[in-house]
């Protein structure tokens, strides 16, 4: 297996239950571009958010991730197959996808192999999307504290890969030509527990605790809880979407 940076086995299980669920326009709106409704790949799955929502969509979905801690925390799913498999060879059969995606993800992959992949397994007028995401927006007074966390407390501790996020992956070079999507977002209703429990789960955060011994989070609680105070509020995640499609003359043996 290839070798990959793991930054979130350790806290797989937190992972699953912190992190946000993808929005259904979005896969709708790829289902709407796909050949056929038939087989999809969701590659560096973690523990299925994308998966679910495109099984709501598709006949199958085939769930790949490297670590098998992230594919033992997935939800099952009628229509999903979990597999531990990584980016750059899935084991999927060749011009069989019609549908790939990779949420959150695209940046612990070795690019320019993963896109190899994505021709090789990808049918005629097959999609590519990657969707990712930077820091959330809840108002005011709770944003310029997360980013405070963000840059300045846990700023070192972000692995390297983190810049592509930052950028929204605009310095990566699709592989098919470039579709435009529609704008698109994540939101939740959270209360401040659970919008704390997803800070948790950033790699930063993880690495800064291995590194110091200390809570990051502790550093920001005060003034965070004060700015919270109670009740629920609505977070909010800009994605960022990019989508190419296979060309219909692009047959890889």
């Amino acid at each position: 297996m290839t070798n990959f940076k793991d930054h979130f086995s350790g806290h797989a299980a937190d992972y699953a239950r912190a992190r946000p669920t993808y929005p259904a326009a979005l896969f709708s709106y790829l289902a709407e571009l796909a050949p056929t409704r038939g087989l999809t790949w969701d590659c560096g799955t973690g523990n299925g958010q994308a998966a679910r929502g495109l099984a709501e969509h598709f006949a199958r979905v085939v769930a790949t991730d490297a670590s098998a801690d992230q594919i033992a925390n997935a939800a099952p799913h009628p229509r999903i197959s979990y597999r531990v498999a990584p980016a750059e060879d899935s084991g999927l059969e060749t011009a069989s996808i019609d549908v790939v995606t990779a949420a959150q993800a695209l940046h612990w992959f070795d690019i320019d192999r993963f896109f190899a992949e994505c021709n090789r397994v990808l049918l005629p007028g097959g999609i590519l999307a990657t969707i990712t995401y930077r820091l959330t927006e809840v108002n005011p007074e709770i944003d310029p504290i997360v980013e405070h966390l963000a840059d300045e407390v846990v700023g070192p501790y972000w692995p390297p890969e983190a810049a592509l996020v930052e950028e929204e992956y605009r310095s990566i070079v699709l592989p098919f030509p470039e579709l435009t999507p529609p704008t698109l977002e994540m939101a939740v209703d959270w209360d401040l527990t659970a919008f704390v429990s997803y800070l948790g789960t950033w790699s930063a955060v993880h690495r800064y605790r291995a590194a110091t011994g200390t809570d990051p989070l502790a550093m920001v609680w005060p003034q965070l809880s004060a700015a919270w105070r109670q009740g629920s509020r609505r977070v909010h995640w800009p994605l960022s979407v990019r989508v190419c499609r296979k060309p219909s003359g692009n047959v890889t043996t």
